[in-house]
């Protein structure tokens, strides 16, 4: 068997420039179909609100309305505390764009909400319509001090310290029958 060889010819300059062009256009097709088939949540600010935004690590105090596509009201809260990390993903995402006092509505699709899950009364492959206000929140730091201080009172309280119990001869006075000091 017996192999033949065939020179290349050089590639000309010109086709060196169109064989660029062609890898920056398909570069260029695939990421516009990345962008454009990532599921991104419809987030309106109704309300401006001011300062800072939540993290993920904080917790928010929210007052929400939660809708399907047919108006069907399926979750409403007038004063909910939520740790940002434990909700679903695109109410995560839309929480650390809030700022507080501010009014929001939310569209979340099925793959940044509950997916093809059916979670109590909402259907699997539902997309989520919010009308949310953050009232409030507070940094992880500060959720921890705060459970600190209810842990030291009710310890206090249990000891019958400050603002505790009352033993024998506390703020009442002594039990009946006992000498008089």
């Amino acid at each position: 068997m017996s192999v033949t060889t065939i020179p290349l010819r050089p590639v000309s300059k010109g086709g060196l420039w169109l064989l660029w062009f062609g890898l920056a256009g398909l570069i260029a097709v695939a990421i516009a179909f990345a962008i454009h088939s990532t599921p991104r949540i419809g987030f309106e600010v109704v309300k401006e609100g001011t300062g800072a935004s939540p993290t993920k690590a904080d917790v928010v105090l929210v007052k929400y309305e939660g809708k399907l596509d047919n108006g069907t009201v399926f979750d409403a809260n007038e004063q909910a505390p939520m740790q940002v990390a434990q909700v679903v993903p695109g109410f995560s995402d839309a929480l650390t764009r809030m700022q507080k006092g501010g009014k929001y509505k939310i569209v979340i699709p099925p793959q940044l909400g509950y997916g093809d899950r059916e979670t109590g009364p909402i259907p699997a492959g539902s997309t989520l319509h919010f009308d949310v206000e953050l009232l409030d929140f507070k940094t992880e730091a500060e959720v921890r001090a705060m459970q600190q201080m209810m842990q030291q009172q009710q310890q206090m309280q249990q000891q019958g310290g400050p603002g505790g119990p009352a033993g024998p001869g506390g703020p009442v006075g002594p039990p009946p029958g006992a000498p008089q000091p």
